[in-house]
């Protein structure tokens, strides 16, 4: 069996982590030499288009992001807002639309799962979840078995969570026939002398893992994000996770109840780049290091 530092890294390996040519450059140049695997794994991962909005950022720099209300801009898991009276309003929307073209169930599913964790890793109690969806023309073959599985997967992990969808939005397109856009969004309450935040504190404390274990689904599910589809989106079906609604319920409840114990220095949400993400953004919040040892990580 290949040690991580003896496999040769080649291009089409490069090619196969959805990483360009000048992007590979910045690599060499950002960290002086030849990647390891794991660290072209990791590259992969942060790099995508899902969790480094790297074709969208342009515009996302041009939305509204301060006011005197806004508690938490950009940066956290999710947006805090002050209404008065002591409490805020948190919320997320997040595009699961890679994942619901390939498996539209689950790919929906797992997007409203990700913004709820999303919200309740801030301390709120989620309370509302809403859609904006975009399908191609009604005509097409695809259309009506996406619209099904998308619908049902919103609505299925929503209730299931026993969080209410209360509006959302539908538009068909024929634009839209080759990749649909599926928006979710969440909000939750909490009171503003109550949030917390993923900057890592503290020298030589545990990193505490809680969820469901790690599966073979979702592999590779973050690097998707930045791919082009032909007649082999079928094959891609494994890089979509599989939702567990009713453990991260339990996981909700866990959390608030720990958050409100004082125990909890940080806190981040494990999103599409799994532990490499929620990791280290925790120590990058914190400019502090982070070491991991794999073989503690729960599988299935």
């Amino acid at each position: 069996m290949l040690k991580n530092q003896d496999i040769e890294i080649t291009k089409e390996l490069i090619a196969s982590h959805g990483i360009n040519d000048e992007e590979y450059a910045k690599i060499l140049e950002l960290i002086g030499r030849e990647p390891t695997y794991t660290e072209l794994g990791i590259f992969s991962a942060m790099w995508n288009e899902h969790c480094s909005y790297k074709s969208s950022k342009l515009w996302l720099k041009t939305l509204p992001t301060k006011g005197e209300r806004v508690i938490h801009g950009p940066g956290e898991n999710a947006g805090v807002v002050d209404i008065g009276d002591g409490q805020a309003v948190v919320f997320k929307m997040e595009s699961h639309n890679h994942p619901s073209f390939i498996e539209p169930y689950q790919g929906a599913a797992t997007g409203v799962g990700g913004i709820l964790r999303d919200v309740f890793t801030m301390g709120a109690r989620p309370i509302a979840a809403m859609n904006a969806l975009r399908f191609g023309a009604p005509e097409h073959e695809k259309t009506r078995h996406l619209v099904s599985g998308v619908v049902e997967g919103v609505g299925g992990y929503g209730n299931s969570f026993g969080v209410p969808t209360v509006g959302g939005e539908v538009e068909f397109d024929a634009r839209y026939n080759g990749n649909i856009l599926v928006n979710a969004f969440a909000a939750g309450l909490l009171d503003t002398d109550k949030i917390f935040l993923c900057a890592a504190k503290g020298v030589g404390l545990p990193i505490v893992y809680l969820g469901a274990k790690t599966g073979r689904d979702g592999v590779g599910g973050a690097t998707m994000a930045s791919a082009e589809f032909g007649d082999d989106i079928d094959e891609k079906r494994p890089t979509v996770q599989v939702g567990d609604p009713f453990t991260e319920k339990c996981l909700l409840e866990a959390c608030l109840e720990l958050m409100a114990t004082g125990a909890v220095i940080a806190i981040q949400d494990m999103g599409a780049a799994g532990l490499t993400c929620s990791a280290v953004e925790m120590g990058a919040q914190g400019n502090l290091g982070v070491e991991l040892n794999l073989n503690d990580v729960p599988v299935r």
